[in-house]
């Protein structure tokens, strides 16, 4: 199993939770999350200077099982890709275990419905 973590555009989320959702990864978290790039400019509005080196942004956290990582991935890739700087990042990192509270099912199987693959 691996854990997916994704850094993307706020503008950009309905397409990648459409995106995800027709590669067929229908469970997953998002949280907005603000964070500082490269670029460091001052915008001048009404005379004031305000900083926009601080960036808003939404952090998905996805679970798959290994077979779904490199869909998953694509999936994230295209529909979050503008090709300007900003686009983001994306992490893959293992996990190491996972359990289902409402069964205690462990690994692979909490992940999934095996009735839906039969």
């Amino acid at each position: 199993m691996k854990k997916i973590e994704a850094i993307i555009r706020r503008s950009r989320f309905e397409d990648v939770k459409e995106a995800l959702l027709d590669a067929d990864i229908e469970w997953f978290s998002y949280y907005d999350v603000r964070g500082v790039g490269k670029t460091r400019e001052g915008r001048i509005y009404r005379g004031v200077v305000y900083d926009t080196s601080s960036i808003e942004r939404i952090l998905l956290s996805i679970v798959v099982r290994d077979k779904n990582v490199e869909k998953t991935v694509q999936a994230v890739l295209k529909a979050a890709q503008t090709g300007e700087i900003g686009d983001g990042r994306i992490f893959i990192l293992p996990v190491e275990d996972s359990i289902r509270i409402r069964t205690g099912e462990r690994g692979d199987i909490s992940l999934y419905n095996a009735e839906q693959e039969k």
